[in-house]
């Protein structure tokens, strides 16, 4: 048995939507051995998907397939979270240190702000 990768990311409750993990596989943010897959590519239980959400980059192994989504508490059944405690880690203190706090009244940010910004939530 197989499944597609996007309803399978849906249906485990990484994305809130099919769309967003279409789009996700789309703009190659989903990998397996480090190679970004498409939205169609079939998974088999035992793969380990790479998915970079945010500022996270989530590594999950396959453990059940599914394609219905599925309650919060069945979650652990489908699947393994492998992501090293050091990621949380690296984005619990981005988000403490509040690299994105700006002053108040300096107004919105300029176009180099917002690259710069976007730059420093996609490091790895």
């Amino acid at each position: 048995m197989s499944a597609r990768v996007d309803k399978w990311l849906w249906s485990v409750r990484i994305f809130k939507t099919r769309s967003l993990a279409t789009e996700a596989c789309k703009s190659g943010k989903v990998s397996m051995d480090g190679i970004a897959i498409k939205a169609s590519k079939e998974l088999k239980v035992g793969d380990i998907v790479m998915v970079r959400k945010e500022m996270l980059n989530l590594q999950l192994k396959v453990l059940a397939l599914s394609e219905k989504r599925m309650g919060a508490n069945l979650v652990d059944q489908f699947m393994t979270d492998l992501t090293p405690a050091e990621e949380y880690e690296r984005v619990r203190l981005i988000r403490d240190n509040g690299f994105e706090v700006r002053s108040r009244g300096i107004g919105r940010p300029t176009k180099k702000d917002r690259r710069t910004i976007d730059f420093l939530k996609d490091l790895n």
